[in-house]
């Protein structure tokens, strides 16, 4: 689920100044909408790319939907959704509520001090595309209901002027807010809630053990070094393989050498065949990818985020066949002296994941190139038949990447 943090800088904040201090902030952070008085939008445009929503000063009035106007065009400020002007008896008559119902604005903003005030935000949800809702003593039991009531019919997003309280928001009913409204000048508030949006938006994936049966010298391939924007920690790392339905944890590297220093930007990911996966559950060949395309980074635990690549460096080196299983006691073969092993006997069982599974991948045969196993990260060069080693296994084939319902056999 996608997580949005808005920062509210309309001029009840103060003056431009002051207005501006904020907006700063929340670019710097990565803030994904800044909620504004009309007057400000092309001075936001100018501050840097973000999406806006706009009141039109004074009122309630219709935005302008020119090029360089709001992406969002917000009711209720100085109007109903704000208390300044009485909710009418009949919420048919409501000013705000026809105009989304017109599509002259698509976001609705609303002060919740009753549950009469709760009932206007459920039924402007109807017509808007968001939904900002402000709770005057932020209980959560506001929060709560509209969350149970409004379902999918548009993006709630939840007033807070903490991350803390973003990330109750963020928590509520286990499904949560959409996103959040800040309301703070404080660039450590304004950087904290955009680090819980991020935190609550990881995929949690179920890793497993497998057993390693089989360690091959292969010769030389071209192997593809994943450099990445971002900083990974010493328990990250990418998913990559040979086989779409299991794919290794391999380590960034992290740790320093007496060979090289570290690069905590890099997965030394494997031979260009390979997959690695990508977010939303999708998969890429190695060779695929390039500057600006985004990959996996998970962690040993199973946490993902996102990435975004630098670049794939190609370069030919010698490789390591790993072969492991998945699921069953499967035994391991006895070493050989090509410091590989004796295959096991293959299982023709058809459970999920089948007994004894193979999967396997290619990677480099240098000590920097590590992989999970449960007595740490440990180099490609050193593993040995029977090391259980961290893998992400699904009994599913792909096409292009994605997941489908058919019998694809790789081997």
């Amino acid at each position: 689920m996608t997580r949005s943090v808005w920062l509210k800088a309309d001029d009840a904040v103060g003056d431009w100044e002051s207005r501006k201090k904020r907006i700063t902030a929340g670019l710097e952070a990565g803030v994904d909408w800044v909620l504004v008085d009309e007057d400000d939008v092309s001075r936001v445009r100018d501050l840097g790319a973000v999406s806006i929503a706009a009141f039109r000063n004074g009122g309630i009035d219709v935005v302008d939907t020119v090029d360089d106007g709001p992406d969002a065009v917000a009711v209720g400020k100085d109007g109903e959704g704000d208390g300044t002007a009485d909710l009418p008896p009949d919420l048919s008559g409501s000013a705000d509520l026809s105009t989304l119902r017109r599509g002259d604005a698509d976001t609705a903003y609303v002060r919740v001090f009753n549950q009469d005030y709760e009932s206007f935000a459920e039924t402007a949800a109807e017509a808007a595309d968001h939904t900002l809702v402000v709770s005057e003593d932020w209980t959560i039991i506001p929060l709560e209901n509209l969350i149970a009531r409004i379902g999918d019919e548009t993006e709630l997003v939840a007033g807070v002027e903490t991350a803390a309280e973003a990330r109750t928001a963020f928590e509520t009913l286990e499904t949560g807010a959409d996103g959040v409204l800040l309301d703070s000048d404080d660039p450590d508030e304004i950087r904290q809630t955009v680090e819980i949006r991020d935190e609550a938006e990881r995929e949690q994936l179920d890793l497993q053990w497998a057993t390693i049966t089989e360690i091959e010298r292969v010769g030389s391939a071209d192997r593809v070094c994943v450099d990445t924007g971002s900083l990974m920690e010493s328990d990250e790392g990418m998913l990559v393989g040979s086989m779409s339905r299991g794919l290794f944890f391999v380590h960034a590297e992290t740790a320093e050498s007496p060979y090289v220093a570290s690069r905590p930007f890099r997965v030394n990911a494997g031979a260009v065949h390979a997959y690695v996966r990508t977010p939303g559950g999708g998969t890429k060949y190695l060779a695929e990818l390039g500057s600006g395309d985004e990959v996996q980074v998970i962690d040993t635990d199973g946490r993902a985020r996102e990435a975004v690549v630098g670049r794939a460096k190609i370069e030919r080196r010698p490789m390591f066949r790993i072969e492991a299983a998945v699921g069953g006691d499967t035994e391991a073969g006895d070493v050989d002296d090509s410091g590989g092993v004796d295959e096991a006997e293959p299982d023709d069982s058809d459970s999920t994941p089948p007994e004894g599974d193979r999967i396997e991948t290619l990677l480099q045969n240098a000590e920097t190139i590590k992989v999970a196993t449960r007595d740490g990260p440990r180099a490609v060069t050193d593993l040995e038949a029977g090391d259980e080693v961290r893998v992400y296994y699904e009994d599913t084939a792909r096409h292009f990447g994605e997941a489908v319902d058919e019998r694809i056999v790789e081997q």
